[in-house]
């Protein structure tokens, strides 16, 4: 069977539209998101422009896990991770956030590691419940969600890295540091670190003969962003261990962790939301035949009374 793309699309956002909040979350940011395509294309900028389409894939991202692996998102969840996708690319990198905004890049690391300590949380959460050979203490299962955030800010710390070092795209933000203590620059070779303080200049020369100055300072080139990014991760990370600890002690479903955690489907919800995704989409089809139909009566309407 030829696999359309167009079609299946339209059943993820027919996926997202079982939730009505949702749904409109989804449908704001993504008019945002065409808005910035569209003022990207005329402005050239072709590289927002990709970002907006990235973008755009990326929103249907929840609704084809939950397609695929036959899970629940839960609605605040689905809508954190749709503003999270907007507000890191989008505001951060096609409006430029990142940099305009002293704060920002923070801000997305510590909810990426709150929201991945959920994801790891409700993964081994799923396989506790759903196993009867496994019983797994609240404790662990609060460890393992932490250390699962921890490894997804790691991996991306990675990734980071290796886009700076193959295409030079700065990814570890630079910064401007006074003071350093170096190994390197002890001319005794005996390990001792040699410390400068109160840096107010650098001067960088180049083979070719250019020289550069870095003004206030010496240029760190990506530790320091590196560790402040992990740092902010791990805090993250170990909110929503706490979170999940209490959740899997009393099982409280309206609080923070209940309203994020995922949750397999049985084959009877399965099939209830597969009626309710058609059900939807025929209100939908009706809908468009009344408007047809509405334009087709003011068009007759119209030639009548010209006669």
């Amino acid at each position: 069977m030829k696999f359309d793309p167009r079609g299946f699309a339209k059943h993820l956002q027919n996926r997202i539209r079982l939730n009505r909040n949702t749904f409109i979350v989804y449908s704001i940011l993504r008019v945002l998101v065409i808005l910035t395509a569209i003022r990207s294309f005329f402005q050239a900028n072709f590289e927002g422009l990709a970002l907006c389409l990235l973008s755009l894939l990326l929103f249907l991202l929840p609704a084809f896990f939950e397609e695929r692996l036959k899970v629940d998102i839960p609605p605040l969840f689905e809508a954190v991770i749709y503003c999270f996708i907007f507000a890191a690319e989008i505001m951060g990198e096609v409006n430029h956030y990142y940099t305009a905004i002293p704060g920002w890049d923070t801000m997305l690391h510590v909810l990426n590691g709150f929201l991945c300590a959920a994801i790891g949380f409700s993964l081994v959460e799923m396989l506790n419940r759903n196993s009867s050979r496994m019983s797994l203490s609240p404790l662990y299962l609060a460890i393992v969600s932490f250390c699962f955030s921890m490894t997804i800010g790691v991996v991306w710390e990675f990734i980071e890295f290796s886009a700076d070092q193959v295409f030079y795209l700065d990814m570890q933000k630079d910064f401007i540091i006074r003071d350093i203590g170096s190994v390197t620059m002890d001319v005794t070779r005996s390990q001792i670190p040699f410390r400068i303080s109160g840096i107010t200049r650098t001067i960088i020369e180049t083979r070719s003969g250019q020289s550069y100055i870095v003004e206030n300072g010496y240029l760190d080139v990506g530790i320091v962003d590196t560790m402040k990014d992990l740092l902010v991760n791990l805090v993250g990370a170990l909110v929503f261990s706490v979170f999940g600890y209490l959740y899997e002690k009393s099982q409280e479903t309206s609080g923070v962790a209940g309203k994020l955690i995922l949750r397999m489907l049985s084959d009877s919800e399965l099939e209830e939301q597969d009626k309710e995704m058609e059900r939807q989409q025929e209100m939908v089809r009706l809908e468009k035949e009344r408007r047809r139909l509405r334009r087709k009566s003011k068009a007759a309407g119209k030639i009548s009374q010209s006669e």
